[in-house]
């Protein structure tokens, strides 16, 4: 059983590593200015834009304009939704193997959201860039989804290791 605990404790140790990685690249990110930030996300935007309009680069410039502004703020958005799902993944395992609805787990997402406040806050010092609420709001939402998909993969892990545990047992 000590073995069993050391091993948890070294994960939560490797993920708590990894939740700092993660707002160490948050924070470089959202240390860039408006334009090294657009062209950070550009090369995702051309990519969707040939998904979202196929006939793309035969449109008209104002109608390559509009599907290239939406196709931006879609990639940034997901940028922000993924990043902190990341942030909400790592922060959970961390935390420990729980259930949904604990503490831990409103404490992940509670880290989670003061630390996209935080970052927007930051972020409105880099030149062109502003505070969005709904950015924190999108960041909170990557983090709760980070924490459910940490928590299934717990279990799942979980159920793995007694019914490994249990077929040992039976030999």
């Amino acid at each position: 059983m000590a073995d069993k605990t050391k091993k948890l404790k070294i994960y939560q140790i490797v993920f708590a590593v990894l939740t700092l990685a993660v707002m160490v690249i948050i924070f470089i990110f959202s240390s860039e200015d408006a334009d090294t930030s657009s062209q950070t996300s550009s090369s995702l935007t051309k990519v969707a834009v040939t998904i979202i309009d196929k006939n793309y680069y035969n449109e008209p410039p104002a109608k390559q304009q509009e599907i290239w502004h939406q196709a931006s703020f879609i990639v940034r958005k997901l940028a922000h939704f993924s990043i902190y799902a990341a942030l909400g993944f790592c922060a959970s395992i961390a935390a420990g193997r729980r259930r949904l609805f604990t503490l831990r787990s409103l404490g992940t997402v509670v880290f989670s959201f003061l630390y996209a406040l935080s970052d927007e806050f930051h972020q409105s010092f880099s030149a062109g860039r502003s505070c969005e609420f709904r950015d924190m709001m999108i960041d909170t939402g990557g983090a709760a989804l980070g924490l459910v998909i940490s928590v299934a993969f717990m279990g799942i892990a979980g159920i793995i290791a007694a019914k490994r545990r249990k077929k040992d047992t039976e030999y």
